[in-house]
Protein backbone atom coordinates (compact mmCIF):
# COMPACT_ATOMS: atom_id res chain seq x y z
CA UNK A 1 0.00 0.00 0.00
CA UNK A 2 1.27 3.47 -0.79
CA UNK A 3 1.63 5.58 2.34
CA UNK A 4 2.64 9.16 2.99
CA UNK A 5 3.31 11.48 5.89
CA UNK A 6 5.60 8.94 7.57
CA UNK A 7 6.87 10.04 10.98
CA UNK A 8 9.08 8.20 13.44
CA UNK A 9 9.25 9.34 17.07
CA UNK A 10 11.15 8.13 20.10
CA UNK A 11 9.92 9.34 23.51
CA UNK A 12 7.85 12.06 21.81
CA UNK A 13 10.77 13.51 19.81
CA UNK A 14 11.29 13.04 16.06
CA UNK A 15 13.77 10.30 15.18
CA UNK A 16 15.87 9.91 12.05
CA UNK A 17 15.04 7.20 9.52
CA UNK A 18 15.86 6.28 5.93
CA UNK A 19 13.01 6.01 3.44
CA UNK A 20 13.65 3.76 0.45
CA UNK A 21 11.62 2.87 -2.60
CA UNK A 22 13.36 0.31 -4.80
CA UNK A 23 12.02 0.02 -8.34
CA UNK A 24 9.33 -2.67 -8.52
CA UNK A 25 9.42 -3.29 -4.76
CA UNK A 26 7.36 -1.91 -1.89
CA UNK A 27 8.60 1.15 -0.07
CA UNK A 28 10.13 0.71 3.36
CA UNK A 29 11.85 2.62 6.14
CA UNK A 30 14.93 1.66 8.14
CA UNK A 31 16.10 2.99 11.49
CA UNK A 32 18.33 2.07 14.43
CA UNK A 33 17.07 -0.56 16.87
CA UNK A 34 14.98 0.90 19.69
CA UNK A 35 11.48 1.72 20.93
CA UNK A 36 9.66 3.95 18.40
CA UNK A 37 6.23 5.11 17.35
CA UNK A 38 5.54 5.05 13.60
CA UNK A 39 2.72 7.15 12.17
CA UNK A 40 1.64 7.39 8.55
CA UNK A 41 -1.26 8.32 6.31
CA UNK A 42 -2.70 5.70 3.97
CA UNK A 43 -5.90 5.28 1.95
CA UNK A 44 -8.59 2.97 3.33
CA UNK A 45 -10.98 0.84 1.34
CA UNK A 46 -14.43 -0.24 2.54
CA UNK A 47 -13.94 1.28 6.02
CA UNK A 48 -11.70 -1.62 6.98
CA UNK A 49 -8.25 -1.42 8.57
CA UNK A 50 -6.04 -4.34 9.53
CA UNK A 51 -2.43 -5.04 10.33
CA UNK A 52 -0.20 -8.04 11.05
CA UNK A 53 3.17 -7.89 12.80
CA UNK A 54 6.02 -10.33 13.35
CA UNK A 55 6.08 -9.58 17.10
CA UNK A 56 3.62 -8.03 19.53
CA UNK A 57 3.08 -4.27 19.53
CA UNK A 58 0.88 -1.70 21.24
CA UNK A 59 -1.50 -0.38 18.55
CA UNK A 60 -3.57 2.84 18.76
CA UNK A 61 -6.10 3.80 16.08
CA UNK A 62 -8.01 7.08 16.30
CA UNK A 63 -11.27 7.24 14.34
CA UNK A 64 -12.59 10.75 13.46
CA UNK A 65 -15.91 11.86 14.94
CA UNK A 66 -17.93 11.10 11.79
CA UNK A 67 -17.20 7.36 12.15
CA UNK A 68 -18.14 4.87 14.87
CA UNK A 69 -17.48 1.28 16.00
CA UNK A 70 -20.12 0.78 18.72
CA UNK A 71 -22.75 -1.12 16.72
CA UNK A 72 -21.66 -4.78 16.43
CA UNK A 73 -23.91 -5.36 13.39
CA UNK A 74 -21.94 -2.81 11.37
CA UNK A 75 -18.51 -2.74 12.99
CA UNK A 76 -15.96 -5.38 13.83
CA UNK A 77 -13.04 -5.36 16.24
CA UNK A 78 -10.47 -8.08 16.73
CA UNK A 79 -10.00 -9.59 20.17
CA UNK A 80 -8.43 -7.47 22.86
CA UNK A 81 -9.67 -4.10 21.57
CA UNK A 82 -10.23 -1.37 24.14
CA UNK A 83 -12.62 1.33 22.83
CA UNK A 84 -12.61 4.84 24.35
CA UNK A 85 -14.87 7.70 23.23
CA UNK A 86 -12.87 10.96 23.52
CA UNK A 87 -14.18 14.41 24.48
CA UNK A 88 -14.08 15.64 20.84
CA UNK A 89 -16.36 12.69 19.82
CA UNK A 90 -13.50 10.87 18.11
CA UNK A 91 -12.90 7.25 19.09
CA UNK A 92 -9.64 5.70 20.28
CA UNK A 93 -9.19 1.93 19.82
CA UNK A 94 -6.20 0.29 21.50
CA UNK A 95 -4.67 -3.17 21.43
CA UNK A 96 -1.95 -4.08 23.94
CA UNK A 97 0.70 -6.61 22.97
CA UNK A 98 -1.03 -7.63 19.78
CA UNK A 99 0.38 -9.53 16.81
CA UNK A 100 -2.52 -8.42 14.61
CA UNK A 101 -5.50 -6.10 14.63
CA UNK A 102 -8.67 -5.89 12.57
CA UNK A 103 -11.02 -2.91 12.62
CA UNK A 104 -14.18 -2.27 10.62
CA UNK A 105 -15.97 1.04 11.20
CA UNK A 106 -19.01 2.79 9.73
CA UNK A 107 -20.51 6.23 9.17
CA UNK A 108 -23.93 7.57 10.15
CA UNK A 109 -25.35 6.92 6.66
CA UNK A 110 -24.68 3.16 6.93
CA UNK A 111 -26.32 3.06 10.36
CA UNK A 112 -29.44 4.83 9.03
CA UNK A 113 -29.52 2.48 6.05
CA UNK A 114 -29.36 -0.54 8.36
CA UNK A 115 -32.27 0.74 10.49
CA UNK A 116 -34.33 1.41 7.35
CA UNK A 117 -33.63 -2.14 6.14
CA UNK A 118 -34.57 -3.64 9.53
CA UNK A 119 -37.83 -1.65 9.60
CA UNK A 120 -38.65 -2.78 6.06
CA UNK A 121 -37.98 -6.42 6.99
CA UNK A 122 -40.20 -6.03 10.08
CA UNK A 123 -43.05 -4.74 7.94
CA UNK A 124 -42.60 -7.67 5.53
CA UNK A 125 -42.74 -10.17 8.40
CA UNK A 126 -45.97 -8.61 9.69
CA UNK A 127 -47.59 -8.54 6.24
CA UNK A 128 -46.44 -11.97 5.04
CA UNK A 129 -46.47 -13.99 8.29
CA UNK A 130 -48.45 -12.42 11.13
CA UNK A 131 -51.50 -11.16 9.22
CA UNK A 132 -52.06 -14.44 7.30
CA UNK A 133 -51.67 -16.37 10.58
CA UNK A 134 -54.28 -14.19 12.31
CA UNK A 135 -56.65 -14.52 9.35
CA UNK A 136 -56.30 -18.32 9.41
CA UNK A 137 -57.20 -18.35 13.13
CA UNK A 138 -60.31 -16.32 12.40
CA UNK A 139 -61.48 -18.81 9.73
CA UNK A 140 -61.27 -21.78 12.08
CA UNK A 141 -63.52 -20.13 14.69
Amino acid sequence: MAVGGINLTANGAPAAFNHSTAWGRPQFITFAKGNYTVTYIAPLRDNHLQGVFDKSYHVNVTIPQEFDVRNPLLAGLSAGANVTRLSDNSTLIQWNRSYAFDLRFYDQYREQLMFFFLQFMGILVVVLVVIPYLLSLKRTD
